[in-house]
């Protein structure tokens, strides 16, 4: 299957010439596209919502700055999306941005008035999550959108693994986290495709070595979303590096969502244990799937 897949990206890739269609945004964005923004967060400034902090009376800073990674970009419309349970609310945050990079703050009385389902503090809960995207406008007047209204991704898996820039930037609304490190891993996972030989295929106590990085706010990098299964089932169709995956957690449950290296999506769910190890399980849009340990080295 994943064959197939591959094999038909290569060939569809040396027939098409780079170019962006004016559709409003509703086609998904590839690097043939050649626009890419870079939002960063601010140093010093709040990389998560602090919950516990908010039931005190306290507020929130976010410090985020606005480039442009590569490709003509006219204006942005810098979008931030705030969801809460299955409800995703939409609102333009910065309208026709022209100047980059470009330093944005948004507080909390800002999220406040910009989304109907926060009327005060209190309305923040845990597990909400407020994400920063942009609306490209390019100099030849198409435009693109990062995500979808619904926040599904609106991007292919060339730019969602690219490690050269940050299209988004999430902040949860969640306790303290620190689960930075690097990790020892074993894992026992399946894969559906027919390629894998026997002896790899379902493997059992897998062994590797995975960097989680702090990217701050309960934000992680996964150095390697697969803690090595990929490269064992896959180094048939040329899998031989790691590929990073993400998560956040939210007070000791980690949650995360990303693209494989065939465009398949991938969840990961998983729980900060009592003894500090990590249990974490991937599985992507084929029914692959992994299960893992992690423990702090």
């Amino acid at each position: 299957m994943k064959k197939i897949k591959l094999l038909f990206a290569i060939f569809a890739a040396a027939l098409l010439l780079p170019s962006c269609t004016n559709d409003g945004g509703t086609s998904t964005i590839d690097l043939k596209v050649g626009a890419v923004p870079n939002i960063t967060k601010t140093a010093g400034t709040d990389n998560f919502i602090n919950l516990i902090s908010l039931g005190k009376g306290g507020s929130f800073n976010l410090g985020l700055t606005v480039a442009v990674a590569q490709g003509e970009v006219s204006s942005m419309d810098i979008v931030g999306s705030y969801t809460k349970g299955t409800t995703v609310s939409r609102a333009i945050m910065k309208a026709n941005v022209t100047t980059f990079p470009a330093n944005l703050n948004f507080t909390t009385n800002d999220l406040i008035a910009a989304f109907t389902v926060l009327n005060s503090k209190s309305d923040f809960g845990l597990g909400d999550k407020f994400t920063v995207s942009a609306i490209l406008t390019l100099k030849d007047g198409s435009i693109l959108k990062l995500l979808n209204d619904d926040g599904t991704a609106n991007y292919g898996a060339d730019i969602a693994n690219s490690n050269k820039y940050t299209l988004l930037q999430s902040y949860p609304v969640s306790c303290p986290s620190d689960l930075g490190g690097t990790y020892s891993v074993i894992s026992s996972g399946m894969s559906t495709d027919s390629g894998p030989a026997p002896s790899k295929n379902p493997i059992t106590n897998y062994p590797y070595e995975v960097t989680i990085t702090d990217n701050g706010g309960g934000s992680y990098t996964l150095s390697d979303g697969y803690a090595g299964l990929y490269q064992l089932w896959y180094d048939i169709y040329s899998i031989t590096r790691d590929y990073p995956g993400k998560f956040t957690d939210v007070c000791g449950t980690l949650s995360g969502s990303y693209i494989e290296p065939f465009s398949a999506n991938v969840k990961l769910t998983g729980t900060v244990n009592a003894d500090g190890t990590l249990s974490i399980r991937w599985e992507n849009d084929y029914g692959d799937y992994g299960n893992s340990v992690f423990t702090k080295i």
